[in-house]
């Protein structure tokens, strides 16, 4: 009766650890031939190339995860075999959704920097505008920069606006947002004949 729990207990033990391998070694093969797929190719030989090494690589790991389970049992390797088909086609199935998650993310790691730096410009420039709005002498010196009737005043309105709305959003087209205004408030002093550097 020991023996047989034994055995028993062997053979889950090694379907289970051949299964986890089969299962993982199949859906990280189909994850990595789709996503290939699905990037834009850079040259058709280098692709088919890499398409043989996925894919033998793959099987190397799988073939005996699969048959080793099969030589003892036909259902195990039935059960197991099954199993890497489910996996692969999960893996097929959610590999663009896997692609577009890890794309976002390296997206918004390249663009967090931007973003910061874009933060720290825009309030040097809302600084720079405030004292043409607070300050006596400035709006005394310089009435254009606060008449959005001139053309490059109201184009610094609206620049401004932009980049607010987009700061407080958090979307990516706040950095080239920050720019605008930037030469948007350049142009404007230009033409209210404020030296450059004298801001």
């Amino acid at each position: 009766m020991a023996a047989i729990a034994e055995s028993l207990f062997q053979g889950a033990w090694i379907l289970l650890l051949c299964g986890t391998v089969l299962v993982v070694s199949v859906a990280a093969t189909v994850f990595q031939v789709r996503r290939r797929s699905l990037a834009v190719p850079g040259g058709e030989p280098e692709r088919s190339d890499q398409l043989f090494w996925d894919l033998f690589l793959g099987s190397a790991v799988a073939l005996p995860a699969l048959l080793i389970p099969a030589l003892s049992s036909a259902w195990a390797g039935l059960f197991l075999a099954g199993a890497a088909v489910a996996s692969g086609v999960a893996a097929y199935r959610g590999t663009p959704r896997i692609v577009a998650w890890l794309s976002l993310r390296r997206q918004r790691r390249e663009y967090l920097p931007l973003h910061t730096a874009a933060q720290a410009e825009h309030s040097v420039l809302l600084e720079r505008w405030r004292r043409y709005e607070l300050d006596p002498a400035f709006c005394i010196d310089y009435p254009a920069m606060t008449d959005v009737r001139l053309p490059q005043t109201a184009a610094v309105i609206k620049a401004m606006r932009e980049a607010e709305q987009l700061r407080a959003a958090g979307h990516q087209g706040y950095p080239p947002a920050v720019e605008r205004f930037s030469r948007a408030l350049a142009d404007a002093e230009k033409a209210a004949g404020i030296p450059a550097g004298g801001h």
